[in-house]
């Protein structure tokens, strides 16, 4: 590959903004807090590459395996890939994923030689109760154009209904808090049920719908989460098969 594809070392790294050893109480401090660092708008010029980012659950629920993976864009080959497995040290309790997931995520980032011009995540963004779901945290935590891509929406105070858009691909409704578009419910798959999108941080609404877009390929999630997804899922199976999860 090409080395103006791979990661600079003089570029801004993740940045430790907090620890992870924390109280619900102190979560929802911290998403207050980091949520008024969030930039709500597209700060780069190109995209070469995009990532994706999910966690899969063992059967008992007490273990994570994350998955970071890494594409050219817009061919969409991968590129770069990296696991990590954690214990779950975070209890569940909605609104607060991403202290439970983030962790596992981050780790398996570090092991990337391919830095991401754009990141997704199986999860919210800015359309969140505190407006700072993952993939807001995560951007944040590793300073990068972050996007929130989810198969549901977490609803809070004063943010409308979704109307559901028309059956073509690439139809979208926007999803408003006051009277501001903080997401959007988008059909990336002809008649197939939409996904929900917002912008996580250093990104817009409309180039993150624009992307969400450009990462499918005939399937309803993006290829950067869905080959995410089968990654952390083969790790998971590995474990369960007897075998120690290979990071």
């Amino acid at each position: 590959m090409d080395r103006s594809n791979r990661s600079d070392p003089d570029a801004p790294m993740m940045k430790n903004l907090h620890s992870w050893q924390i109280s619900a109480e102190k979560a929802i401090q911290i998403q207050e807090a980091l949520g008024r660092k969030i930039i709500l708008k597209r700060t780069f010029a190109e995209v070469r590459t995009i990532g994706g980012g999910d966690v899969a659950y063992s059967g008992k629920g007490d273990e994570l395996f994350g998955a970071i993976v890494v594409l050219s864009f817009p061919s969409l080959e991968t590129v770069d890939a990296a696991t990590a497995f954690e214990k779950v040290t975070f209890p569940y309790i909605p609104g607060l994923f991403s202290f439970r997931e983030g962790p596992v995520l981050i780790r398996a980032f570090k092991k990337v030689k391919i830095r991401p011009d754009v990141m997704i995540f199986d999860g919210q963004g800015i359309a969140h109760p505190k407006g700072f779901g993952l993939a807001s945290h995560l951007g944040l935590w590793l300073d990068l154009p972050s996007i929130g891509c989810a198969k549901s929406l977490l609803l809070g105070p004063g943010v409308s209904n979704p109307i559901l858009p028309g059956p073509g691909r690439g139809s979208f409704e926007f999803i408003e808090k006051g009277r501001k578009a903080i997401a959007a419910v988008l059909r990336t798959r002809e008649s197939v049920k939409p996904v929900f999108v917002s912008p996580g941080h250093r990104i817009d609404l409309q180039t993150s719908i624009e992307l969400i877009l450009a990462s499918c390929r005939g399937y309803r999630i993006p290829e950067p989460l869905r080959r995410a997804h089968h990654l952390s899922c083969t790790l998971r199976t590995k474990d369960t098969s007897g075998k120690s999860p290979s990071e």
